[in-house]
């Protein structure tokens, strides 16, 4: 969709949030790779630390970037998009330092508007196409 297009769209239509893509499918999640790991306290805090009004947070069934396990996708919002922001694939989040700097990081803003912290400027990781297309069936399901 143009910027053009987006411009004609209603505001109460648009929903300008981030996003937070948590993938829970493959090997994310998976609980025989990563023994010793709660992902679901992970998913949870994830939910109950970051802002509903600025970030919505969203459960994927597979990004195809096992790889990388446990992967997190932040999506910047509108005012990201305006600055620059672009997706961030982040992987092997599976500890609680990564998870409480994605955490502060979507708290100031996430990508375009707040710098990374350094635990996800090490994670990042550059997505193929096919784990950009999953991602845009994931947000577009959500």
């Amino acid at each position: 969709m143009s910027r053009r297009q987006r411009r004609r769209t209603p505001a109460s239509d648009v929903d300008d949030r981030q996003v937070v893509v948590v993938c829970r499918g493959g090997d994310c999640g998976n609980r025989t790779k990563h023994p010793g790991f709660d992902h679901r306290a992970q998913l949870r805090r994830l939910r109950d630390e970051v802002d509903p009004g600025s970030t919505r947070v969203v459960s994927s069934t597979c990004l195809d970037a096992c790889d990388h396990s446990n992967v997190v996708v932040v999506v910047p919002g509108t005012s990201g998009l305006e600055r620059g922001g672009a997706a961030v694939w982040v992987g092997e989040v599976l500890d609680e330092a990564t998870t409480a700097a994605l955490v502060d990081w979507v708290g100031a803003g996430g990508p375009g508007v707040a710098t990374e912290p350094v635990l996800v400027d090490l994670r990042a990781f550059r997505p193929s196409r096919l784990n950009r297309h999953e991602l845009e069936e994931e947000i577009g399901r959500s």
